[in-house]
């Protein structure tokens, strides 16, 4: 598939872009892509609600911000999210794991880079194969691991097998945030020249409200676990970007025109 030739100057002049994801990230990608010419929709498809616990939650960050842990790992973007809704410091002296592309892009929009993410399988079980090299064997190591209610604590259980004193923290549930029927009947009569897929929560939305996207569509998903999620809902992918950096989006929307 080839996106229609720019109509000024800019290498994205005239495209209408789909930017299922608000917040620090979706802000981030839009700004980028309006710099380059095209038209940035915003419309979150999903959102999180914090956990019944939140004053564990509340407890967690203060002693992230106090420097009681050596890392910190986050396995979604929507953990970034809760991050940045709480204000939350991660300090120097902690490390973050990310597990997922767009869960390290969202760590760049809100001022953070993951020190360590998985190179081969982008999971929480490739990040617990990795974990011992990356971290030269040292055990036992303070460790906070944030997830959503209905995570199975693959990550958590992995690290206190290997030795590490986890503080395991159930920090938000993703909802489907419903999406403007404006916004839908356009998608359908192929008024967005590319939708994009973020997640695999939002890859299920995507599948639940947009149904059939047309063929003239261009559908991105940011990276290749966002794609697999994507073609598991019943998602059509057109192309894959490298990782979930907002400078691999826009190279692979330039290099389809």
């Amino acid at each position: 598939m080839t996106l229609t030739a720019p109509t000024d100057a800019k290498p994205l002049g005239g495209l209408r872009v789909l930017v299922p994801r608000g917040g620090p990230w979706g802000d981030s990608v839009a700004s980028a892509l309006r710099a380059k010419g095209a038209t940035a929709v915003i419309s979150p498809m999903t959102n999180f609600v914090t956990a019944p616990d939140t004053d564990d939650l509340a407890s967690a960050f203060e002693a992230l911000a106090a420097g009681e842990f050596d890392w910190i790992t986050l396995t979604s973007s929507t953990t970034v999210d809760v991050l940045s809704a709480y204000r939350a410091t991660i300090p120097a002296s902690t490390r973050i794991a990310a597990v997922g592309e767009t869960t390290a892009s969202a760590l760049a929009a809100i001022g953070y880079k993951a020190d360590l993410s998985p190179s081969e399988e982008n999971t929480a079980r490739g990040l617990l194969e990795e974990w011992e090299s990356a971290t030269g064997g040292v055990v036992p190591l303070r460790i906070l691991t944030l997830r959503s209610e209905v995570a199975v604590p693959v990550l958590t259980e992995g690290l206190k097998r290997i030795g590490h004193s986890v503080r395991s923290v159930i920090a938000y549930r993703t909802i489907g945030v419903p999406v403007d029927d404006d916004v839908i009947a356009q998608v359908r009569n192929g008024e967005f020249a590319a939708v994009l897929v973020t997640s695999g929560s939002v890859a299920e939305q995507v599948a639940l409200q947009l149904g059939d996207i047309p063929d003239e569509t261009f559908v991105v998903a940011l990276g290749p676990r966002t794609a697999a999620d994507a073609r598991y809902a019943g998602v059509r992918v057109d192309a894959t970007t490298a990782n979930g950096d907002v400078d691999s989006l826009i190279d692979v929307l330039i290099s389809r025109r």
